[in-house]
């Protein structure tokens, strides 16, 4: 298992600086905590007990709102359990959708054990023989400056970035926990009806 310096928390506020309007899901548990993070914005929709529902949450949105940016930033664990999300979003293949995997090779929130990443199982090739559009693995600040420099760019179909960081567990920033609050704030944002 090789061990990557990427801080999550800098990654993410780095990947978030130039946002604008785009739609931001987050995947259960890290993920959120670093977007929360980053700064609590109306158009972040924050996943609570959810976990593999990130990626299609990120497909549903992108197919009903086609001209905005969507971007999923989630866990490996996560991903692996919604495997199947892959195909599922590379046959719809949204040009408006982007996913970004915070691989850090373990199961963050049981207890760190080692996950499947860090025994070759590899998101960027999954996904780029499933259809995506475009696929990379960032393992260096480089690596993520040239990423930041083009996730904003518009896209000819669904894109996957994996983002190799540090393996650790940082201190919770938490978001609202309730999810109506989440939803309804996220559906104004977006001047849809409160229901």
């Amino acid at each position: 298992m090789t061990s990557y310096t990427l801080d999550r928390r800098e990654t993410i506020n780095t990947l978030l600086a130039e946002r604008k309007d785009t739609l931001v899901v987050t995947g259960l548990g890290s993920p959120t905590y670093d977007v929360h993070a980053a700064g609590d914005r109306d158009d972040n929709y924050y996943l609570w007990g959810a976990m593999g529902g990130a990626a299609l949450t990120g497909l549903g949105l992108a197919q009903a709102q086609p001209d905005k940016h969507v971007l999923v930033i989630t866990g490996d664990g996560e991903m692996l359990m919604a495997y199947g999300a892959m195909a599922t979003i590379a046959v719809a293949a949204p040009s408006n959708l982007d996913i970004v995997v915070l691989d850090n090779q373990h199961y963050g929130e049981t207890g760190m054990q080692p996950s499947h990443t860090g025994q070759g199982i590899d998101f960027a090739k999954v996904a780029a023989a499933s259809g995506f559009s475009e696929t990379a693995t960032v393992s260096s600040n480089d690596d993520l400056q040239v990423l930041n420099k083009n996730i904003y760019q518009k896209a000819s179909g669904p894109r996957l970035f994996v983002i190799k960081v540090k393996a650790e567990n940082l201190p919770r920033s938490l978001p609202p926990r309730d999810a109506t609050f989440i939803k309804n704030r996220f559906r104004r944002h977006l001047g849809l009806e409160v229901c």
